[in-house]
């Protein structure tokens, strides 16, 4: 039996294909506004914890810079430990009491094996480095501390983390051309603060391999909170030391030292936030967004750090960072590359491994 179908049917049938039609554009329209703003609120999410960091990071040192200097509290050392004890308070109670942060499951050798050295080096890290800004420019530091891939790459080299490379120490060497000029440039340089800044830097790449070479071997991940947790009430032990026999017999005689409670809280407040700050950044973003807005930071701090401090530049400390910037930029690059191929080799490794069984079953 044949079905009829009425004068009506063709009609009625385009207009619901129309319709359906219209529909499934509109649901696509909706879509890809909602896609589209997800990723407005990406960017604006990232873009607020970049500008968060960089404000942070810049505020630290400057308020460093004149605590120690403007304000009348030379003793680096002595502001260290504050900000560590500050830091250990709170780093216990987001991470114990309230327990935003989670902790990591570590034993007393583990701790004794792993933690401490890093403590200690970072004690000497912080030692140092802030005693250089006693003696230097603010834009004369960040200008120097553009080595430090060069010295955690020839560190690496060293305890054979890092393999030697021709091309890459060829980078290595333009870095510290441009900072060799950068130097030379300099108007109030200081031979004392120098040695400091260098001898921080060293230790400061020590660390950064002792890190590879004990944590990261260990399969132990510390986020910045974390961190604070475990190294800050280590580092705050260690620099006693310095303490006791270098500024604490300055600190009982020193009729015009400036110690105002409210200035040297709201110091350690602030370095608090900034590494709360670090572990939002690279929460949500990533490790090299840091590096990047890093770079950014640094321009920012030369320039406003010159006019607030009265520290001139040269237009040759200039041209020497401009090098040695330009030849961290490509180096930086250059890791990133070599990153994202190693990735795509091991994602393709895993595929393979997938696929090869199904192949062998079909044969």
């Amino acid at each position: 039996r044949l079905s009829r179908s009425s004068p009506g049917d063709g009609p009625r049938r385009v207009a619901g294909e129309a319709g359906q039609a219209a529909g499934e554009a509109d649901s696509d329209r909706q879509t890809e506004t909602r896609a589209t703003m997800g990723l407005l609120e990406d960017a604006i999410a990232t873009y607020s914890y970049v500008g968060l960091w960089i404000s942070l990071s810049a505020g630290v040192i400057l308020y460093n810079k004149y605590v120690l200097t403007s304000f009348g509290f030379p003793f680096p050392v002595t502001l260290t430990m504050i900000h560590m004890a500050f830091c250990s308070v709170l780093a216990f109670v987001i991470v114990r009491v309230l327990k935003v942060v989670k902790g990591v499951n570590m034993t007393r050798d583990a701790y004794v094996q792993k933690i401490l050295p890093v403590g200690f080096l970072f004690a000497i890290v912080l030692w140092l480095g802030n005693s250089a800004y006693v003696y230097l420019s603010v834009a004369f530091i960040q200008m120097v501390k553009a080595l430090m891939p060069c010295v955690v790459y020839l560190v690496g080299v060293a305890f054979k983390v890092e393999s030697f490379k021709t091309r890459v120490m060829a980078n290595m060497v333009a870095i510290a051309v441009g900072v060799a000029v950068a130097s030379y440039g300099e108007l109030n340089f200081h031979a004392f603060g120098f040695a400091l800044l260098m001898a921080s830097i060293a230790c400061e790449a020590v660390r950064v391999v002792s890190i590879q070479l004990l944590l990261t071997a260990a399969d132990i991940k510390l986020n910045s909170v974390t961190t604070l947790y475990y190294v800050s009430p280590a580092c705050f032990a260690f620099l006693t030391v310095p303490f006791v026999f270098l500024e604490l017999p300055r600190l009982l005689t020193a009729d015009d030292v400036n110690v105002n409670p409210a200035v040297l809280l709201s110091n350690a407040t602030l370095a608090f936030a900034l590494n709360v700050s670090v572990y939002l950044l690279i929460g949500k973003t990533s490790a090299l967004t840091m590096n990047v807005a890093g770079v950014i930071k640094d321009w920012i701090l030369i320039f406003i750090s010159s006019m607030l401090f009265d520290a001139p530049i040269s237009a040759l400390q200039l041209w020497g960072y401009l090098l040695a910037f330009a030849a961290v930029c490509y180096y930086n690059y250059t890791k990133f590359k070599e990153r994202e191929a190693a990735s795509a080799a091991g994602a393709g490794a895993e595929r393979g491994g997938k696929e090869m069984p199904q192949k062998s079953g079909a044969a």
